[in-house]
């Protein structure tokens, strides 16, 4: 598995089949192997992967359910939908299946059954959670969960305290997500101007705190004294953080794409790191 993903999640929602059929060569020239599909892109995934790329999916959430009924996580839910993503996909087998979020109305035993099932069926070749505490990984921690997928980026680094233990104790992969902080990170947002004109949107989609400013001034100053972007910066750094495996990134076009390939040749000097420490802990 390569130390940079590629998330699909913008595919057919602003990035356009051939944009993304760019994205993924482009990815893949770099080095990258692992595609991560969202539900809604795997028709168009399954015309432009080939069949080496390591795919990953999440079952056990529906975005266009009504509200409250989202998140399903039964044996029964978990099991039609990967069955719905392999047809989709045109493969007999995932690399990595993932429970896309804690379902409290379903018991973590049978979560971790259905999880060891599928592995067992040959459907699945390894399984893993999203956006799970250190508590619920543990209940649901299997022999074949080998892998956790969280939000991770210097404006959330919560995941230190909690999951990154508990996955370091159970042999447990850290994938990283969203590492620019959707777009955050990037520098391409003007943070006064979408606090003042979108102040829910701006809380809600970012989790931003009084800080953050401070925060993005400091990744700003650093990459322009590395001379490099602020994107690859942020990626770099999250990609050196002790227990991170992979980092999945998702990339609207084929030149932000080669923006963050970039940080795969990025170390950042330890005055850096320390400085950024700094404003974030």
């Amino acid at each position: 598995m390569s130390s940079l993903g590629l998330g699909t999640e913008t595919w057919t929602r602003g990035t356009d089949s051939h944009e993304a059929a760019a994205i993924a060569r482009a990815f893949r020239d770099g080095g990258g192997s692992l595609f991560d599909v969202a539900a809604h892109a795997a028709p168009l995934a399954a015309k432009i992967l080939h069949r080496e790329d390591i795919v990953s999916i999440a079952s056990g959430v529906n975005p266009s359910a009504p509200f409250g009924q989202r998140v399903d996580c039964s044996r029964r839910n978990l099991i039609a939908q990967l069955d719905g993503m392999l047809t989709a996909l045109g493969r007999d087998h995932i690399d990595l299946w993932t429970v896309g979020y804690w379902d409290a109305n379903t018991p973590a035993f049978e979560v971790a059954d259905t999880l060891e099932h599928m592995v067992r069926q040959g459907k699945v070749r390894y399984a893993g959670v999203r956006g799970y505490q250190g508590w619920q990984l543990a209940l649901t921690h299997r022999r074949d969960v080998v892998a956790a997928i969280t939000p991770y980026n210097l404006l959330h680094r919560h995941p230190e305290t909690d999951l990154f233990p508990a996955a370091e104790y159970l042999g447990v992969g850290i994938i990283a997500g969203a590492p620019l902080a959707q777009g955050v990170l990037s520098g391409r947002h003007d943070l006064s101007t979408l606090q003042r004109e979108h102040p829910q949107r701006y809380a809600q989609a970012h989790g931003l705190s009084s800080g953050s400013e401070a925060v993005v001034q400091a990744l700003k100053t650093a990459a322009e004294g590395l001379g490099i972007s602020m994107a690859a910066a942020a990626l770099a750094w999250v990609r050196h953080q002790p227990g991170v495996a992979s980092v999945l990134a998702t990339p609207r076009t084929a030149e932000q794409c080669d923006e963050l390939l970039e940080a795969q040749t990025v170390t950042l000097p330890r005055a850096i790191v320390k400085a950024l420490d700094d404003v974030t802990l």
